[in-house]
């Protein structure tokens, strides 16, 4: 997923609105993050499946980024490393689970290329993407969803909350068609630095927005 798992973390600050939309989308897509260096590193790796229509991206070896067990520790550590810089238990709780709905939202999408742990034979993935009809439905209808939920609990400060944040929709929308349509770079160093590029801005936007849209009272 891409959206989805945007989608998840502005549901996530609608939840829980003490938490920076920034700190949000890190938490959702960290495993994500955790990929793109581990391509350039050559220590895991993707492929490319021919013949399907939407996603054609599977994972050959992301045990490390993508595991149930590695996204539990990562989680933990993320919660942790928040909580010892703000101290909010809450926070630091929901963040957790924001770091491990990576890996349940991963499982509805992906082909059975999801294991339990690195080095694990079992894999899971109950193939929302063998259909695009499908990939449209479910992770576009939870980023409208989120996008909704978001809108209703925030106000734009001036125009620039409202012209960079619905910019910023229509350019991830876009970013998510091609996304499901053509599928990520099946080579590791462009996937890997393209994926750290553009993740990163959305990181940076989201901390933005985060600024120009401030919570309703």
């Amino acid at each position: 997923m891409f959206v989805g798992h945007l989608a998840a973390g502005m549901i996530g600050k609608r939840i829980e609105p003490r938490v920076s939309l920034g700190t949000w989308v890190v938490a959702v897509m960290l495993s994500d993050l955790l990929l793109f260096p581990l391509l350039l590193a050559k220590v895991e790796s993707v492929t490319s499946q021919p013949n399907v229509s939407a996603n054609r991206i599977i994972g050959l070896e992301i045990g490390y980024s993508h595991s149930l067990l590695m996204n539990i520790i990562w989680a933990s550590l993320f919660g942790f490393i928040y909580y010892l810089l703000r101290r909010y238990r809450r926070g630091a709780v929901l963040l957790f689970a924001g770091v491990l709905s990576h890996w349940v939202l991963d499982v509805v999408s992906h082909r059975p290329d999801m294991p339990l742990a690195p080095g694990a034979p079992f894999k899971l993935g109950f193939g929302v993407w063998n259909s695009l009809a499908a990939t449209l439905i479910v992770e576009g209808g939870l980023w409208l969803l989120a996008i909704a939920l978001y809108v209703s609990a925030t106000r734009p400060k001036g125009r620039a909350g409202v012209y960079a944040f619905w910019s910023g929709i229509v350019l991830l929308t876009l970013i998510w068609h091609g996304n499901i349509t053509r599928g990520m770079d099946p080579d590791p160093v462009k996937a890997g630095i393209g994926g750290l590029i553009l993740f990163s801005l959305i990181v940076a936007w989201a901390y933005w927005i985060n600024r120009l849209r401030p919570t309703r009272v």
